[in-house]
């Protein structure tokens, strides 16, 4: 039996945003279990989870206009536009926000710029559920959306207008900071993070791949594909010359891939279950004659978010 090595990428898996948006799911689902729940997107992008929370019963539709009057509902974690929050009013809906406080900080920030006046250019990718929701809180004609270089150089802003920047947060780190460099470059004046919204879980991940590669020869990332920084860390992995392969589960994995490697990374996605990692080493093992599991330790993280106060366990 062929004999591999596997380098585990840490931190890897659930971000403290991801776990309370699944915390607040099946809290409400114990505050409310006789009644319907409805999440507007995905919760998070996530299949084993989405498809966890459906055997329990819960419905998933795309916007808020898709829930019924009265019912309970949930936003996702990626945010949402303002009129989300009206439209649930108007329909008496109940609804719990499980936005990442870290897309709230972006959100706040947005706000803040325009009542300064300040137009506001959002890196982002189109059609992002985060981006949607980020450009909802003003409108489209008030944040202008560049997703490359050229999207800069074709902005038509003079050296005279007031104007800001955002991130969107789940990007590649060194991308968003050649093009917060671009726009800094053709608009002195503009203001914003010097490092972007790129959130603590998103730079950390990415800087457990850069970890990794050092190590191994070739990567399976663990996340949808659907999942935006699950994404960013499969490319990140190539750009460092390492083959890599973004993965739902361990029956997406291509023994073929491995005739030659004898050092195997596994990482994983914000929005990825540790179980899908646990299951896909215990496939390998199954496979191969695992000689070591080693844990590649990047930075210790601690972060926590607390849930929305009408959540909160009552302390005994």
């Amino acid at each position: 039996m062929k004999s591999i090595k596997i380098y585990l990428a840490n931190p890897r898996g659930f971000c403290a945003g991801v776990e309370r948006a699944i915390e607040i799911v099946n809290q409400v689902i114990l505050k409310f279990p006789d009644q319907p729940i409805y999440i507007c997107h995905e919760i998070v992008h996530n299949k084993r989870v989405i498809d966890d929370f459906i055997a329990k019963g819960v419905n998933f539709v795309e916007t808020i206009d898709d829930v019924p009057d009265n019912s309970i509902a949930v936003f996702s974690a990626h945010g949402v536009p303002k009129r989300d929050y009206r439209i649930a009013e108007d329909k008496n809906i109940t609804y719990f926000d499980a936005t990442c406080p870290l897309v709230q900080k972006v959100h706040l920030s947005v706000a803040r710029h325009h009542r300064k006046n300040h137009h506001i250019v959002l890196i982002g990718h189109r059609g992002h559920p985060e981006v949607i929701g980020t450009v909802g809180q003003l409108g489209g004609d008030k944040i202008t959306l560049v997703s490359n270089p050229e999207d800069i150089e074709k902005l038509p802003f003079s050296q005279e207008q007031e104007i800001a920047y955002t991130t969107q947060t789940t990007l590649s780190q060194f991308e968003t900071q050649e093009m917060i460099d671009a726009l800094k470059k053709k608009y002195p004046h503009i203001k914003g993070p010097d490092n972007g919204d790129i959130c603590y879980a998103t730079t950390n991940r990415q800087n457990g791949i850069m970890d990794l590669c050092k190590h191994v020869d070739l990567i399976f990332v663990i996340g949808s594909k659907n999942s935006s920084n699950s994404n960013r860390l499969a490319e990140l992995a190539k750009e460092k010359g390492v083959p890599a392969y973004l993965i739902d589960n361990k029956k997406e994995i291509d023994l073929e891939v491995l005739n030659n490697i004898e050092k195997i990374g596994i990482s994983s996605g914000a929005s990825a279950p540790e179980k899908l990692v646990q299951e896909t080493i215990s496939f390998l093992q199954e496979k191969y004659n695992v000689t070591e599991i080693e844990n590649i330790l990047t930075v210790k993280e601690n972060v926590n978010f607390p849930l929305p106060m009408a959540l909160k366990k009552k302390k005994k």
